[in-house]
């Protein structure tokens, strides 16, 4: 069942989704002044949408009322009665603030890039508006038409300044997220044209519809290929390494800290609160998959000699995490995956930054050929350390709550007998142990030794403040989270709550 909405007057959400993408377009009407004039005004329009975010939810969103708030209901297309519907609850508000304060660092973090600016940051703004109109989408086809959006700015921010394979690893992601997309128009298509009288996009109505098991699984399949090739879940993950290998660390920030991030919550919007039958159908699976993939992933980063693959497989590691706590149909299980989403999605984009403004310097990107860095740049030897304790859930950092409560989660899954509950928590406890041999490594082949201590004719500079502010301000709310997570469980708490209360246990 769900929630019924409250209403706003004031057309917030609209103004955050309209603001980035029609201050984007103002670029293009700049007298050409050089790449500051661009950069900085780039800057000011993320930092205006952050703050009038956090003005608004802090005075009209209520955390502990679990309905749909902000409402927006906007009559779009008369012909097949399409509303621009928007709103959050809970489960949205995290990844809102989290796509704000991300997006505003990695434009901070662009400032190497010169080589077209103005297209760079009308992208970047372009994809502001389209991760926030995702996360705040209470419509199928606008939901769709949002997950659209993110593909064309994230290509060409790959194919333009990207590395030497920007091309490849373009065209490989076009194909598989475009390909996957596919399936995710034909399931909104397919539950809004089954509805009862007229087709409604809806989220509302479809919650509330029934479907035969067969018909219900299909939708479910079809939704669950397009989020899991975004996510990324196994085996639809190739894309990423590649993706990541080859993008400027700007936009990895971006990829690690948000677009992931859409998949996982595209899984737990539609896969878990509107078809929940075929959801406790399919959990058990997934969390094999789950299990497998923190597994699989841990131990194929351990092999990766390029400094940024490496980080990218230790991601899809993570989001093993988020897929178990999704699928254990549990409020801490639940609570714990999205808790996992907002502390990855922090942990990922540092660690992309870190390591870019790391090439930025050295100009090498595999791992055996590093080595004495932490003489020369003890800076970033210090970011980088502190930051990659976090990734392998050191006590005190958000990572740590947040494998943690996924643990409980499973354990103490109704849904589940005690055995196959045993074997899967003994399996990721092995991946939790794989994850500090991959990262403690990277750390010892990157910033001890002597390699780069004596090496000749070259110039080695230690972080400057725009690395540091940018490393800080991302460091903050991780030991934050870690040291009081419960701020984070406040804003989902209520929303998991009213998800599970009438979900359906096979």
């Amino acid at each position: 069942m769900y929630l019924v909405f409250t209403t706003n007057s004031f057309p917030w959400l609209t103004i955050f989704v309209g603001l980035p993408i029609s201050a984007g377009f103002l670029i293009f009407v700049f007298p050409h002044r050089g790449n500051k004039v661009i950069r900085w005004y780039t800057i000011f329009i993320c930092v205006l949408e952050l703050l009038l975010m956090t003005y608004a939810f802090a005075y009209y969103f209520q955390l502990d009322d679990p309905l749909i708030q902000l409402t927006e209901s906007y009559k779009w297309i008369n012909f097949f009665d399409f509303y621009w519907r928007l709103g959050i609850d809970g489960l949205s508000l995290g990844p809102i603030l989290l796509t704000g304060f991300i997006t505003t660092l990695a434009t901070l973090a662009a400032r190497p890039i010169t080589r077209d600016s103005r297209l760079f940051h009308f992208l970047m703004l372009a994809m502001y508006s389209g991760q926030i109109g995702l996360f705040s989408s209470q419509n199928l086809l606008l939901f769709f038409i949002m997950w659209e959006l993110e593909l064309i700015p994230v290509y060409l921010l790959l194919a333009m300044w990207g590395g030497k394979q920007r091309l490849y690893s373009a065209t490989k992601f076009i194909l598989y997220t475009a390909g996957s997309s596919v399936f995710l128009l034909m399931g909104a298509l397919g539950i809004a044209f089954y509805a009862s009288n007229e087709p409604t996009f809806n989220f509302e109505t479809s919650a509330n519809q029934s479907y035969p098991v067969t018909l219900e699984i299909l939708f479910y399949i079809g939704f669950l290929i397009a989020f899991a090739v975004k996510s990324p879940i196994i085996p639809l993950h190739t894309w990423l390494p590649d993706t990541h290998g080859e993008a400027h660390y700007s936009t990895c920030m971006l990829l690690a800290g948000i677009l992931l991030k859409m998949g996982a919550y595209g899984l737990v919007r539609i896969n878990m609160e509107l078809l929940s039958h075929a959801h406790s159908i399919f959990s058990s699976w997934l969390i094999i998959v789950g299990a497998i993939q923190i597994i699989y992933a841990a131990s194929t980063s351990s092999g990766q000699k390029n400094l940024k693959k490496r980080i990218a497989y230790s991601s899809v590691s993570h989001m093993g995490f988020t897929i178990i706590g999704i699928c254990s149909i549990s409020d801490m299980g639940l609570n714990g995956a999205i808790l996992q989403i907002i502390s990855h999605g922090f942990i990922g984009a540092a660690l992309f930054f870190l390591s870019g403004t790391s090439y930025d310097r050295i100009r090498l990107v595999y791992l055996d050929e590093m080595g004495g860095m932490a003489t020369l740049m003890p800076k970033i030897f210090m970011m980088f350390s502190i930051l990659s304790l976090a990734s392998l859930a050191l006590p005190g950092m958000s990572g740590f709550f947040a494998e943690l409560v996924v643990f409980f989660g499973i354990i103490t899954a109704k849904k589940y007998f005690l055995m196959p509950k045993i074997l899967i928590t003994f399996v990721t406890a092995v991946g939790t142990i794989l994850t500090p041999i991959y990262l403690l490594s990277m750390l010892r082949q990157m910033f001890y030794g002597y390699k780069l201590f004596n090496a000749t004719n070259s110039y080695f500079f230690d972080s400057g403040p725009r690395e540091l502010f940018v490393s800080i301000a991302i460091l903050l709310p991780v030991i934050s989270i870690g040291i009081y997570p419960d701020f984070v469980f406040s804003l989902s708490v209520d929303k998991v709550e009213a998800i599970l209360s009438n979900y359906f246990y096979s």
